[in-house]
């Protein structure tokens, strides 16, 4: 609300406000895992130094406004933003450093093709100071594109051929050559659209890697590691966030902040001493059950979440939640381009319980997936929804809970009105 009011009275604000931090700032997009990006960032960080970050995802300029009078001492800015809100950030706080990570379709109700915010992106980095570091993902065609020729600009990204996927995913976007519009030809595809591609026309592909992960483990839904490869040297990283795309948001951070003047020791202890973002793998412990909450919002980001969940065996119950706000998009047609069939294993799926305010459709969804009626229950309101899963779910088990955004605030609240966990806001503050 202040960065509201104040971005109302008078916009420049925001601008005098960034101008006066001593260090100034670093920004931090994509549309998957900017918010642990930036969290994992603020991290290393914050041991040396007092930052302005909007550390409760508010990611608009009212956001970063927010964060900016808050922080009145600050040294440095670190702000994760939006990626429709990114060129007017970019106009205004005038950063040192702009980390950006990936670009999936999400939300078509409100930003339109991703093909738009792509070129929207390469308008602002072309008005972008000279002398600011450009950090970009390699593995995602119309991202690593925009360190094109540009001197201070490092590049990251996987390099562990072990875990790419057989094929590009039906729902892939980014696969078609920005030259020439010949399909790239993917030597490993990753997480989506993101790997290593090249087109066999015109030969435009993946540049090279300044910063890359290799010999990654993953460690089903508790953790990875990997080996971080620097021109500095390398680290064996141990993240305690599982799941290919945390690896990413890990590489996105540490490349970062090593631009920042981190050293690999410092992003080493900042990557193994975090705590997953809000809703994002955070687990709440319910009378001697546990509650693990994973994020969905578009098909790229619940893809990997199942792919996570999946990977060494199928959870007995799983909770989803659907809502259609204006936070989540209201067009929900993507669920129809995620994978959740994994999920459905008869011989270990107990339980699927549909919720939120579209329910119907995401229970016809698993219909025409095959699931029986015996192991699918609708249960719209979230509240009672919770309440079956934790009745099926046995003393010292786990409730796997997929909610998208507005269904992820409302049963966080739901939790903490009962006590097992504390008020965001006090969390965030401390």
């Amino acid at each position: 609300m202040p960065g509201k009011l104040l971005w109302k009275l008078d916009p420049g604000a925001v601008d005098r406000l960034a101008a006066r931090l001593p260090l100034g700032s670093a920004v931090i997009s994509a549309t998957n895992g900017k918010t642990t990006t930036a969290a994992m960032a603020a991290r290393i960080l914050g041991g040396r130094l007092r930052l302005a970050h909007n550390n409760s995802g508010a990611n608009l300029v009212s956001g970063v406004a927010s964060a900016l009078i808050a922080a009145r001492d600050a040294e440095l800015g670190l702000f994760e933003v939006d990626e429709a809100a990114l060129p007017e950030v970019l106009r205004r706080v005038r950063p040192r450093a702009v980390c950006l990570n990936n670009l999936f379709r999400d939300q078509l109700d409100r930003y339109g093709e991703l093909e738009h915010i792509a070129e929207r992106w390469r308008g602002a980095i072309r008005k972008l100071d000279p002398d600011a570091w450009l950090i970009v993902n390699g593995d995602d065609p119309q991202v690593g594109d925009l360190a094109h020729k540009r001197e201070r600009a490092v590049v990251f990204g996987l390099d562990d051929a072990r875990h790419a996927a057989p094929a590009l995913p039906h729902a892939a976007d980014s696969k078609y050559c920005l030259r020439c519009g010949t399909p790239y030809v993917y030597a490993a595809a990753y997480v989506g659209h993101l790997g290593d591609y090249r087109c066999p026309a015109c030969g435009h592909g993946r540049p090279a890697l300044d910063v890359c992960a290799r010999a990654v483990d993953l460690e089903g839904r508790d953790a990875a590691s990997f080996t971080l490869v620097t021109e500095e040297g390398e680290r064996r990283i141990k993240l305690p966030l599982p799941a290919l795309f945390n690896v990413y948001d890990a590489l996105a951070a540490a490349a970062l902040t090593r631009s920042l003047g981190a050293g690999l020791d410092e992003i080493q202890r900042g990557l193994e001493g975090f705590t997953a973002a809000f809703g994002r793998f955070e687990r709440i412990v319910i009378a001697g059950k546990t509650l693990l909450i994973l994020l969905i919002k578009n098909p790229a980001g619940a893809n990997e979440v199942v792919r996570a969940l999946v990977t060494r065996d199928v959870p007995p119950r799983v909770l989803i939640a659907l809502n259609d706000g204006i936070a989540d998009g209201r067009d929900v047609s993507w669920i129809w381009d995620v994978d959740f069939e994994p999920l459905l294993d008869e011989d270990r799926l107990e339980t699927l319980i549909a919720s939120g305010s579209r329910a119907a459709e995401l229970a016809l969804r698993f219909k025409y997936a095959g699931l029986e009626a015996s192991r699918l229950e609708v249960v719209p309101e979230l509240r009672r929804a919770l309440d079956r899963g934790l009745a099926l779910t046995p003393p010292g088990e786990e409730l796997v809970v997929l909610p998208t955004y507005t269904a992820m605030l409302a049963l966080r609240e739901i939790v903490t009105e009962r006590g097992f966990a504390r008020p965001y806001w006090e969390s965030r503050a401390a």
